[in-house]
């Protein structure tokens, strides 16, 4: 197979692969946001479209590292999907079980949820070409495995972003927040055209110059499932935010997984892994993963072999 070798960025720490390059939308260009189905129901998709209307995945087709449409230069920001605007309460998500990866309105038992906290008061979303590996317990964690997830990002600018837009943000910190046994990350960034951004590099200047948000995002994580009736969330690391390098190297860990994942590495690496696990990785394996690779990708065949241990060393 070709080899994939990892691209360290300008100063941003993220590393990406040429795998997750070749095949990507780099920025926010070149995708619209199309709504299908009628709002408020559980039909309501939000797709992203490339050009002749093709099917942009926003977990799979959109790079990680964001980079500059007008130079096609890296940039020190990663892109950021936005799932929850700000002043907002309906729980959109990514469908990572459905094909194309639209976004929808997260349901239980067949009725659409919204945070009975009440509104969120920063953009939620992820971070694309990244995966919490539900084999993986990262020593801070309490000893929780991945939530199967993207990784989570609070972006904490002014503007409104609405679900689908995808925005480069700047990686301030991140908090491990220990969500009913599973770890889940939260990532903290802010929008790079952001007033604030010139002012915001690491997670001690929100501290400085921004006093009281995040104690305000940790407050939120812990008590917003308290109106469904269960308990307040738990953090690990004694509930400290930790800075960016540190953020820098979940998101890398993230990225690695997520590559594992949709090459098949991962798949067949889980057999001593209880039902529920396999289940779990498998379904997003065989969820036309290949697929959506082999469309965008020059080197299909890359996506037909285990990745070498070389190219995955960081």
């Amino acid at each position: 197979m070709q080899e994939e070798s990892f691209v360290p960025l300008n100063d941003s720490g993220v590393k990406t692969t040429s795998l997750s390059r070749s095949s990507s939308f780099v920025s926010e260009n070149g995708h619209e946001i199309e709504e299908q189905g009628p709002q408020d129901s559980l039909d309501y998709r939000i797709i992203s479209k490339g050009d002749g209307g093709k099917v942009v995945s926003l977990w799979h087709d959109i790079c990680l590292v964001h980079i500059d449409p007008a130079t096609k230069q890296e940039t020190p920001y990663v892109n950021f999907v936005c799932e929850i605007p700000k002043f907002s309460r309906k729980k959109f998500e990514i469908a990572t079980d459905e094909v194309g990866n639209p976004i929808k309105q997260d349901e239980k038992k067949g009725k659409l949820r919204e945070f009975k906290k009440g509104d969120i008061f920063f953009n939620y979303g992820c971070l694309p070409q990244t995966w919490e590996d539900p084999t993986h317990v990262h020593p801070d964690a309490e000893g929780c495995r991945g939530d199967n997830d993207p990784l989570d990002v609070c972006e904490i600018g002014l503007r409104v972003v609405e679900p689908g837009k995808v925005r480069p943000v700047k990686v301030l910190g991140i908090l491990c927040m220990i969500d009913e046994g599973e770890a889940d990350w939260k990532v903290v960034t802010i929008d790079a055209e952001d007033k604030w951004a010139p002012y915001l590099n690491d997670i001690e200047d929100v501290a400085r110059e921004l006093p009281g948000t995040l104690e305000a995002i940790r407050e939120w994580f812990r008590t917003y499932k308290i109106p469904d009736g269960k308990p307040p969330n738990v953090f690990g690391l004694d509930e400290k935010f930790m800075p960016k390098a540190y953020a820098n190297s979940i998101i890398n860990e993230c990225h690695v997984a997520w590559e594992e994942l949709v090459t098949g590495a991962k798949e067949r690496t889980v057999n001593n892994e209880d039902e529920e696990v396999k289940k779990l990785v498998r379904k997003l394996s065989k969820n036309s993963l290949f697929a959506l690779c082999d469309q965008n990708d020059p080197h299909p065949a890359a996506y037909e072999a285990d990745i070498s241990e070389d190219a995955l060393e960081f």
